[in-house]
């Protein structure tokens, strides 16, 4: 992998004597650093194998941003491919990122910096001036992000040129005062909420753990933020309070990488009986992280189902600092695309009036549906082709990209080969820009897992289908049929007749559990209770012994 992905952390410091101090945000006695190696790669730069697209290194991934927290509390991992994209086809890095706001504007433009050495200068550019510019308290992700822009200048990655002399250094000043205001804040707001305690009122109670939580969350502290806003679930006594806490804890896990969390509260926040007063705008919201949530845990179905359900609220991005509207059609097209039969497709997506203007900001998602639904699949393989490489830079879709696309090439191939009787490897390898050797390979895979019912003539190249003898089939439904007529009918014959020879017990008037008593005859016959079930039963054993010995009789006969 190139060198400048994974910077060593005894490099070159830009600040050379400058040092980090920490930051106590103990809310209970508890203390976070706050160091400048909060962010620093976790995993070792490994030389990758060269590809076609990228370099691959096996890593384990959080489903965020990074290995652990900020807290440096392990979260869930799984190991994928780490790859390094050469450089993406369609990624216009200044109009992609406008549509963020907040953390995860910066996380996406770090991720991409990590990915792409083409991009790697102008991402960390875009990424600390935003840090300067919204006056950030996380002080020690800026000082990283210097650090890594300094490597990237180092290396000579693209674009190193035209870096300003500003941006490679630490405004120390403005470091120290960051710092110097956030342990302030922090102070003041642990103290004021000391006071509503000891005051026992639940609103202001509620309040300042709101305003903790938001000021951690500030200063990147997320796990102490998510802590501070599940403080809040005791002073809730509205339904607007519980959709708050919902909100604010769903953004919190979404940046933890804690997604079966976020599924929680989404539930938690769609039982609620009243919603805010936006109710629109907070459904759809709800629905998105619930997309992510399921599209992170490769419930594809289910993520479908979410993000084409989200309404025409988010177009405008208005959940920008979780997900963008753009992010809504690439999504929910591909998970749709990997799941749904052509039915579904017809009706939840194409026919949906309102996924059709997320549609409309993604037009080659729309021509990639199109294309599948209509059968043309050289167009839909062009155009997933064509986008791979900035699907991979996607902070919530690079691992599952693989993936969705094997997904949708599997559904291509079972709906291209169902109308026919036989397909000829050749023209099908042409349609799929594939070779016939690697297409045979795919199809062998589909008929050992059931997926097609067919066989493949390697000598003649031609894939035949295979018939079933719709007579054949016919006749043995029908004897089936006539089988369980036959049994049921002697079954009913054999009722009959025991009834008729006195084989159905019935209790006194008084001990009758009713209309069913006669189904337990035999049970009764064979567990008397006392001297008078057994006077009872007596006759009823010499009836079944006349009654099986001219049952037998009568079949001999017949």
């Amino acid at each position: 992998m190139d060198p400048r992905l994974s910077p060593d952390p005894t490099s070159l410091d830009p600040t050379p004597g400058y040092n980090t101090n920490t930051m106590d945000t103990s809310a209970d006695n508890h203390t976070t650093s706050m160091d400048s190696d909060m962010y620093t790669d976790s995993q070792p730069a490994t030389a990758g194998t060269p590809s076609s697209l990228s370099n691959v290194t096996l890593t384990a991934d959080a489903g965020g941003n990074g290995g652990a927290d900020q807290a440096g509390n392990s979260k869930r991992k799984r190991f994928v491919k780490v790859v390094e994209v050469d450089a993406p086809n369609n990624l216009d890095l200044d109009a992609y990122i406008a549509t963020y706001k907040g953390h995860t504007k910066v996380n996406r433009l770090e991720f991409i910096a990590d990915r792409c050495p083409s991009l790697q200068v102008d991402a960390l550019k875009l990424a600390i001036t935003e840090l300067r510019n919204t006056n950030t308290l996380h002080v020690s992700r800026y000082i990283n992000l210097v650090r890594k822009l300094n490597e990237a200048v180092k290396f000579g990655a693209p674009g190193s040129g035209t870096v300003s002399s500003d941006l490679l250094t630490v405004d120390k000043t403005w470091a120290d005062n960051q710092m110097l205001k956030a342990k302030q804040q922090t102070d003041l707001l642990e103290g004021e909420l000391k006071n509503y305690k000891r005051n026992s009122i639940k609103e202001s109670i509620r309040m300042g753990n709101i305003e903790l939580g938001n000021h951690y969350y500030a200063c990147g502290d997320l796990t102490s933020a998510h802590r501070s806003y599940s403080r809040t679930r005791d002073y809730c006594t509205t339904s607007k309070h519980i959709i708050e806490l919902c909100m604010n804890v769903i953004k919190a896990s979404i940046e933890l990488g804690n997604f079966p969390h976020v599924l929680t509260y989404v539930v938690k926040a769609e039982s609620t009986p009243e919603v805010a007063q936006d109710k629109e705008l907070t459904k759809a919201k709800l629905k998105a992280a619930s997309g992510l949530a399921n599209l992170d845990l490769s419930k594809y179905p289910a993520a479908a189902r979410d993000f084409l359900s989200i309404g025409e609220e988010l177009v405008g991005n208005q959940y920008g600092d979780v997900i963008s509207a753009n992010d809504i059609a690439v999504y929910g097209g591909l998970c749709a695309l990997a799941s749904f039969n052509r039915t579904e497709l017809k009706r939840l997506v194409i026919d949906n009036v309102g996924f059709r203007q997320y549609l409309e900001l993604e037009p080659h998602i729309r021509d990639l549906i199109q294309g599948f639904y209509n059968s043309n699949y050289a167009l839909c393989l062009d155009i997933m082709d064509k986008w791979k490489n900035d699907y991979l830079l996607d902070l919530h879709l690079h691992s599952h990209i693989e993936a969705l696309y094997t997904n949708i090439r599997k559904k291509a191939l079972i709906q291209f080969t169902s109308p026919f009787l036989t397909v000829d490897l050749t023209k099908m390898a042409k349609s799929f820009s594939t070779t016939v050797p690697a297409l045979e390979k795919e199809l062998v895979s589909l008929i050992i897992g059931g997926q097609i019912e067919a066989r493949i003539d390697s000598q003649q190249k031609i894939l035949w289908a295979k018939q079933t003898n719709k007579r054949s089939a016919i006749f043995d439904r029908s004897t089936a049929m006539g089988q369980d007529y036959e049994r049921e009918a002697k079954a009913l014959v054999l009722r009959m007749q025991m009834m008729n020879h006195g084989l159905v017990v019935k209790g006194p008037p008084g001990e009758r559990g009713g209309p069913n008593d006669g189904e337990h005859a035999f049970e009764a016959a064979h567990h008397p209770r006392g001297g008078r079930d057994r006077e009872m039963f007596a006759g009823t054993r010499a009836n079944v012994s006349s009654f099986l010995s001219s049952f037998s009789r009568d079949r001999h006969h017949r």
